[in-house]
């Protein structure tokens, strides 16, 4: 067996233990760093100059979005920030390994994308030419762009050699190999069908309806034919869809090896796809969470009750007009979840965009946060403006110049985040206040990382027209914890899919590399586990995305371990 290690605890910056100790002392356990860390710039929506700008005020509050990767392989992941305006720049963060960052996305030719017809909205790093470097797709109303990883910080647009080159209004993108061929494919999700919404040609371009809303994007799934090139191939692989497409996410939810896919739709139902391992998928959504109404924002996957089996959070809607709630979807094993988020405490989060899970106290158990917030203006509501559009008769929800113009009004605006610590996977606790995290700024994508190699995940959040937060972990030292980077040789070289399991103290643990999950955002592609106080690693057991497992022992806690596929040992 091969193990190579990469990384140990590091304290980033001069004073760094002293500083950290002092703030785990004073129970707050994140530390605001977003100025002197160097990311501060601020998010802008995107303003329409068309008959229906004013109209349009509440779908340009998006956009904001922070995603990860370690684009140079040199140990420590950067991030790449979004903005929205016209002409305004994105920015690509490289780590400079004490907890400050620079901005080079000019120089990487990576900062454009926000012109008169095009508005970024998102981004998804993944390895769609499988060379080792993760290459950059940068998702926006308008097209989308592909850029190539050249290596040495600098970057190429491919779009239209890969053949990705069309007008989407996409809002989200995810890749994972469904086919299990080595490749990854990537799936986007849109939310506006494919017409120009900055100069509309009809005023029908709105949800037809809050329950069935069968006019929108969809999702578009593009198979990688492992030659730098891209097939649509939608139709046949089933998943042909005219929903509003917030999110999406992959996960192999009855550990068959082929991962599945959950799609949140605002408006509407969402839809969940069970992957045939034939290289198809089946909607299964009546069996496997029914069909609902409720306004779908957020797709993550993780297994927080620690039984083996991925669960799934989605969030929802719950203010003065809906009282939706989210969804927690326990997993019960046989392709059907419960909605446990009311039983757990994590049901009621305002008007729900990011969430994700993580341990961030390193006890073993997947904590939570959410991120909230809609439009926060001035103090007039817009919530009795759609209510009585709404209770209108004959009301065309389509037709745009049927909606209220939003101006300067509030809509669930200036909401506070939720942090919610796992109390042994029975119920949640909001500690978001305690640690100093639950901000009212519009908090759209949330990107985890251990930006400084110490061992605690810290949160980058993406706020809409506003600056974001980057949120350095400070709590106490003492627990252990792990974090594994997985390369593939058969699988994808990202290993994306890839699902982890660690043996600590006679307890199993599960954790896996998604394809991007959570809205307008991309995570850390390592695997990162808490054991609390056990010190001691029995083993790992890798079931890699080609459908091979592998056992790998004599592992070290406290350390980032490098697992190549095939130098285990078989199971």
């Amino acid at each position: 067996m091969k193990r190579v290690l990469i990384g140990a605890v590091v304290c980033g910056m001069a004073g760094g233990v002293a500083l950290l100790a002092d703030l785990a002392a004073d129970g707050r356990w994140f530390q605001d760093v977003t100025v002197s860390a160097g990311v501060n710039k601020p998010h802008t929506n995107r303003s329409f100059d068309n008959p229906y700008a004013k109209i349009m005020a509440g779908y340009t509050a998006l956009g904001a979005s922070a995603t990860v990767a370690d684009y140079d392989a040199d140990g420590f992941d950067d991030v790449f920030v979004t903005d929205s305006r016209l002409g305004g720049k994105n920015h690509l963060y490289h780590n400079n390994h004490n907890f400050t960052f620079t901005d080079v996305g000019e120089q990487a030719g990576v900062s454009g994308g926000n012109d008169a017809t095009n508005a970024t909205s998102a981004s998804l790093w993944f390895d769609y030419n499988n060379d080792g470097r993760p290459d950059l797709y940068v998702v926006r109303f308008g097209h989308n762009t592909l850029y190539e990883n050249l290596g040495g910080g600098k970057f190429r647009d491919v779009t239209k050699k890969a053949g990705l080159d069309r007008y989407s209004n996409a809002i989200k993108a995810i890749a994972f190999d469904y086919d299990r061929d080595g490749q990854l494919d990537l799936f986007v999700g849109s939310y506006f069908q494919p017409i120009n919404i900055f100069n509309p040609e009809s005023p029908r371009f709105f949800p037809e309806s809050f329950e069935t809303a069968n006019n929108g994007g969809g999702v578009t799934v593009f198979h990688n034919k492992g030659n730098g090139t891209f097939e649509d191939v939608t139709e046949k692989v089933g998943l042909r869809l005219s929903g509003w497409t917030l999110d999406m996410g992959n996960g192999d939810a009855d550990n068959d090896g082929f991962d599945d896919l959950y799609v949140a739709c605002d408006f509407g139902t969402d839809r969940f796809f069970h992957n045939n391992g034939n290289g198809t998928f089946s909607d299964i959504t009546e069996k496997a969470i029914g069909f609902d109404t409720k306004k779908g924002m957020n797709v993550d996957w993780g297994d927080y009750d620690n039984d083996g089996l991925l669960d799934i959070y989605v969030t929802n809607i719950t203010d003065d007009y809906m009282r939706e709630g989210n969804f927690l979807w326990h997993n019960n094993g046989n392709l059907a979840f419960t909605d446990v988020s009311r039983d757990t405490g994590t049901a009621e989060t305002g008007w729900g965009w990011g969430a994700k899970f993580f341990d961030y106290d390193n006890d073993g158990w997947m904590d939570l946060y959410v991120v909230n917030g809609w439009v926060s203006a001035g103090k007039d509501s817009y919530v009795p403006d759609i209510f009585a559009m709404v209770v209108k008769p004959g009301i065309d929800f389509s037709d745009a110049r049927n909606w209220p113009p939003m101006g300067s009004k509030s809509l669930s605006g200036y909401e506070k985040k939720k942090l919610f610590h796992n109390e042994h996977g029975e119920s949640f606790r909001n500690d978001a206040a305690k640690h100093g995290v639950d901000s009212v700024r519009d908090g759209r994508g949330i990107a985890i990382a251990d930006f400084d190699n110490d061992g605690r995940l810290d949160m980058f959040v993406a706020n809409a027209n506003a600056e974001p937060y980057l949120y350095r972990n400070t709590s106490p030292a003492g627990p252990h914890w792990a974090q594994f980077a997985l390369e593939g040789t058969k699988s994808n070289k990202a290993a994306v899919g890839a699902q982890v399991r660690l043996t600590a103290d006679g307890k199993t643990r599960l954790q896996f590399i998604n394809g991007g999950n959570g809205f307008a955002s991309q995570s850390t592609r390592r695997v990162h586990f808490g054991l609390g106080e056990v010190a001691k690693i029995d083993q790992i057991e890798v079931r890699w995305p080609t459908g091979n497992k592998e056992v790998f022992t004599g592992l070290s806690a406290d350390k980032l371990t490098r697992i190549v596929e095939g130098t285990g040992k078989k199971k």
